[in-house]
């Protein structure tokens, strides 16, 4: 239980440090950082299984760079959806979804 706050609390604070270095992403407050975890997560489990298998074939057909896209378009959808986060292009969204992937590799090596 104390292992998943502590990872709640380290993906706020990429998330926090992803709105300081990427322009066009930003978050109002750490709380806000911690309520978007929460609807990323819930991104995470109950759309983005959707997302993904309706895109196979474009997936399969990119060799797997589609994904990039399906990460980006769902970084957007959770600013969209969260008060006091904000993304504001494409790009933004791209670069933001890469960085935060990056450190989730990380740490989700925690156990």
């Amino acid at each position: 239980m104390i292992k998943m706050f502590l990872k709640w609390f380290m993906f706020a604070l990429v998330i926090v440090f992803i709105a300081w270095l990427v322009p066009g992403v930003s978050v109002d407050s750490f709380p806000n950082a911690m309520l978007v975890c929460v609807v990323i997560a819930l991104i995470n489990v109950f759309i983005r299984p959707l997302v993904e298998f309706i895109s196979l074939p474009v997936t399969f057909l990119t060799l797997g760079l589609f994904s990039f896209v399906i990460n980006a378009l769902l970084f957007l959808l959770a600013g969209i959806l969260t008060p006091g986060f904000g993304v504001k292009g494409f790009l933004s969204a791209l670069l933001g979804s890469v960085i935060l992937s990056l450190f989730a590799s990380f740490i989700n090596k925690i156990n």
